[in-house]
Formats: structure tokens, sequence, C-alpha cells
């Protein structure tokens, strides 16, 4: 069995054939998927997905860096008390099937198209960290074009965080050791790894240790060879986990096992 631990099937992409992508995912061998809310309307319809597949997909919300406005305080204001509440329900037992959150995310910090929300990212990216710190809930991070100011942020709460996911590696060496320096931190690592450009084949093993990554897919988008340019579905993890377990030489079974446990310890989850 395979863990998702990112994939956007709340959007529209998935509007005409959800169930029969869930279906898809369960006959490949997806256990579980873990579904990342991005901004105050993706709450709702996140929520709506794990309430109809209560067994197999889970909640996460953050303010997805990309989504970072002026009335980023607002919004942030609107996710806490879910949170909140989704902590309270779970605590009392009332929490109905689905809806209890499982991290903080998707958050971070994107510099890749514009910093023209540079400070508010930042802000929202620590008050993120400080929520995390407080529920002991983990986080699930989006970083692209902003490791410096990322750690930077990270460094002041350290021996605070519980730990979380760096989703969508796609860096070196270099980086992924500038990463894992946060112990409790693991590596997303999704279907860029099947590319035949791809150096994460060769880099992975050589810097990241099996207990330090977990699988993803971040569909419906970066699909993976063979489905490369096509909308990528939980089914598609598949080949991640194939492409992954051949390069550090181990069976697929042992793999998906092993990364599992991983999602696990992150997660404190236990099925």
């Amino acid at each position: 069995m395979i863990i998702d631990t990112h994939a956007h099937l709340d959007v529209e992409e998935f509007a005409d054939d959800l169930p029969e992508v869930i279906s898809r995912a369960r006959e490949a061998g997806v256990e579980k998927i873990f579904i990342p809310a991005i901004d105050l309307k993706s709450m709702d319809t996140v929520m709506a997905v794990c309430r109809q597949f209560p067994d197999t997909c889970y909640p996460m919300i953050g303010l997805q860096p990309e989504e970072v406005r002026k009335d980023w305080r607002e919004v942030l204001d609107a996710m806490y008390q879910r949170i909140m509440l989704s902590l309270k329900q779970k605590e009392e037992g009332t929490a109905l099937p689905g809806e209890t959150i499982i991290a903080i995310g998707e958050v971070g910090l994107d510099f890749y198209w514009s910093r023209e929300y540079e400070q508010e990212q930042l802000a929202a990216f620590e008050e993120a960290v400080k929520w995390s710190v407080e529920t002991r809930l983990p986080l699930m991070i989006h970083c692209r074009k902003a490791q410096n100011e990322m750690i930077h942020i990270m460094r002041h709460y350290e021996k605070e965080m519980p730990g979380g996911v760096f989703h969508c590696f796609t860096g070196n060496q270099r980086e992924a050791e500038a990463f894992l320096r946060f112990d409790r931190f693991v590596l997303g690592v999704g279907g860029v790894s099947t590319f035949k450009s791809s150096h994460l084949r060769e880099d992975l093993p050589a810097a990241v240790p099996l207990d330090r990554i977990v699988l993803e897919t971040d569909s419906p988008y970066m699909a993976p060879v063979p489905y490369r340019g096509k909308r990528n579905e939980s089914a598609f993890i598949v080949e991640v986990m194939r492409t992954l377990a051949a390069s550090y030489g181990l069976d697929e079974a042992e793999f998906a096992q092993r990364t599992n446990e991983n999602v696990r310890r992150v997660f404190g989850i236990g099925w």
C-alpha cells in the first residue's frame, strides 16, 4: 500500500470523475491521500472531498504562498478558527469522519514569479510555523526561490517544531542536506523524479536516507512518466514509487512500507 501525501483532488480538474479517480487510486494500492487547502474557498472544497471519502482522504489547511494578498491576516484568522475547532472536536470525540485536520499546509514561500507580497508571505509563513508549534500539527511546506528566507524563519523555531514535509522537492544534494538539518522533517518527492532530465534518481540516494522521504503526486500537476503532460492523479504515484525503489536498490514493497512508516511518524497517525 502507498500513501500520497499531497494531492489537490478538490480542484476543478477532478469535478467530473472524482469517484473514478479515487477508485483507480485504490486499485493501484494507494491507501491514503492527503489533501491541502490553499485559501479560504478551498477549505470548504477540501473538507467536502474528505467527508465524501473519509477512509481515504485527509484534510490539511494552510494559506499557500501564491495565494497571499493584503488580506492575509483575515484569511489566517478564519483558518486558525477552523483548525482549532477540528482539534477540539477530535479531543471531544465529536469530529465527523474525514474532518480531522492532520497538518498545517500548504504553506511556505514562493518568490518565483514576484516579490510583490514578500513581506506578507514572510509574516504568513511565520504565523503558520507558530500554529504548528502550538497545535503539534506538522507543516506541509511549499518553497520556491525562497530557500534562504524560509530557513531563516524556521531556525528560530527549530527545537519547537514537531516536524513536517518539504513538499515537491526537486533540489540538489546540497539543498537536500540544508532541509534535512531540521531533523523531524522529510522530503516529499513526486513525478519530477521520473523525468529523463531529473537528477533526483542519483542525488536522493547519495544524500537522503530512506527514513527522510515520503511520496506525493501533487495532482493534478506534474504527472510522472509515462503520463507526463496529462492530468496527474493519485494512482500514478506507483510510477514514483517504482522509480525511487530502483534508485535506492530496494524491493518495491519494502520501499513503500518504509516510506509509509515515515508518513506515520511525521504525521503522528496510526491506522
